[in-house]
């Protein structure tokens, strides 16, 4: 049986029952075509948004797109009152992740009937796509992306630690451009040659600020090759730690990690 979401308990009436079944559940030919018209919805509400920003189609069928944008946000509001009340616990989905972005994905909505550039943030609904691992049985990928998650929790400290070198240096660079470039040449002040620093030590290179002088064009020739190492160390650290995630064997018994070619955990003695 394919699980839903979380573990929420149906409420005792029949009819909001089988409404629970079909809303939670994809094991089910009505979850399953639910769950199939939910997402063909979520894309259609998306192609919309994108549509209404060419002026020249939003001016000829501007109705059109509001017409279907405010039936698909009234189903979807549907939908998530439905999901609240068929269920017993309605607080562990009304603040789950799930519940949260469907949230999201109709606020906007309501939003820009009174600040119509909130309009475009119906974007968000893109988010409720991640339920698609769930109706094709996808649990693999997943588990694919805890695996990723768990990789990057561990290596934050580092991240951060690197990240604060990065805008020291950004800084002291920035600084430096602007005295050498005297404030000119698009050197005016100190945050904007702190941006012209953040552009090129990223290696985008906007080209809209650039020093003229040559000793600004040498410093800016070692921003950039100390660019490519930048770039380098993150790499460096994720890689290392997705690694040794993969070495490691957590013990089904009290949770630790230990190494891939243990046979017993080093702390319970559990038998892997």
């Amino acid at each position: 049986m394919i699980k839903p979401e979380y573990d929420l308990r149906p409420v005792k009436n029949p009819t909001l029952k089988k409404i629970y079944r079909t809303i939670y559940f994809s094991n089910t030919k009505a979850g399953k075509i639910f769950d199939i018209t939910l997402l063909i919805l979520i894309i259609l509400s998306t192609a919309l948004v994108m549509l209404e920003t060419v002026p020249a189609l939003d001016r000829k069928y501007h109705i059109i797109f509001y017409a279907i944008e405010f039936v698909i946000t009234i189903l979807f509001t549907a939908e998530y009152l439905l999901r609240i009340f068929t269920i017993k616990d309605k607080e562990e989905y009304i603040f789950s992740v799930f519940g949260i972005i469907d949230f999201l994905a109709i606020i906007p909505f309501y939003l820009s009937l009174f600040f119509p550039i909130m309009h475009f943030f119906v974007i968000i609904r893109m988010l409720r796509m991640l339920r698609i691992f769930r109706i094709f049985n996808l649990a693999d990928y997943m588990n694919d992306g805890k695996f990723i998650v768990t990789a990057l929790k561990n290596s934050s400290r580092k991240i951060y630690i690197f990240l604060l070198f990065i805008v020291i240096f950004i800084i002291i660079m920035g600084s430096i451009m602007y005295v050498i470039e005297g404030g000119k040449n698009g050197f005016e002040s100190i945050p904007q040659s702190i941006y012209w620093a953040s552009v090129t030590i990223t290696t985008v290179g906007y080209g809209d600020v650039s020093p003229n002088t040559p000793l600004g064009k040498f410093v800016a020739i070692l921003i950039m090759l100390s660019g490519y190492s930048i770039i380098a160390v993150p790499t460096g650290i994720m890689t290392s730690e997705f690694r040794n995630t993969m070495s490691r064997k957590k013990c089904n018994e009290c949770g630790i990690d230990n190494e891939q070619d243990a046979d017993f955990c080093k702390k319970c003695g559990n038998n892997f």
